[in-house]
């Protein structure tokens, strides 16, 4: 029977061992670990034609899963960390693709309500759009306390002008760029929420 040597590399071993460590050795090495594979973000917007936003999402959706499989022992070490998190990142770029390609094509078959509202009277638009908006407030305020704590929490400071970076330090989260990604995760699953 053949086995798989174990090809884990000096400094792939330092990261992995600091994930695991105490809080202050984990944040230097998820800082190290962020830093090391920026450039997948390029790739990203180069190999799968996505916007450099959706790109960014996608390597922070890949550090937050890579992290969170390395410290939940779901990383064997089979492959070498730049391999395994780019793999994750590809991934996380083609459900992006994937996901883009369909809402371009939801969009094709929506029907045009904004169009049908400005055929009517100004009057009758205005009392529709008002119950539209109040309609969709009160989805949006149900649906918020649905998603969870965490996901609400950082709505809410969005809401209230919050930067990310701000409220990275006010949840304690390692940077901006894993605030602006659980934002978006949470815009998301709120979204999908409110359009069912």
């Amino acid at each position: 029977m053949c086995s798989k040597e174990n090809t884990l590399l000096p400094a792939d071993a330092t990261i992995i061992y600091g994930l695991k460590a105490d809080y202050p050795e984990r944040c230097k090495q998820e800082k190290i670990l962020y830093k090391a594979y920026e450039y997948f973000v390029d790739e990203g917007c180069r190999k799968y034609r996505l916007t450099y936003e959706d790109s960014f999402s996608a390597y922070s959706d890949a550090f937050l899963s890579a992290v969170q499989n390395i410290i939940n022992d779901r990383f064997d070490g089979h492959s070498s960390l730049k391999t395994y998190f780019y793999q994750i990142f590809s991934n996380k770029c083609i459900d992006l693709v994937r996901k883009n390609t369909t809402n371009k094509n939801e969009v094709h078959k929506a029907a045009p309500l904004p169009e049908m509202l400005y055929q009517l009277p100004d009057s009758a638009r205005d009392i529709i759009e008002g119950m539209m908006t109040r309609e969709l407030k009160a989805t949006i305020k149900a649906q918020l306390e649905v998603i969870g704590d965490k996901c609400k929490e950082i709505l809410l400071l969005y809401e209230d002008g919050l930067t990310d970076r701000e409220i990275a330090e006010q949840l304690s989260y390692n940077n901006a760029a894993v605030a602006k990604t659980t934002r978006l995760r949470c815009l998301e699953k709120l979204r999908t929420k409110v359009l069912v």
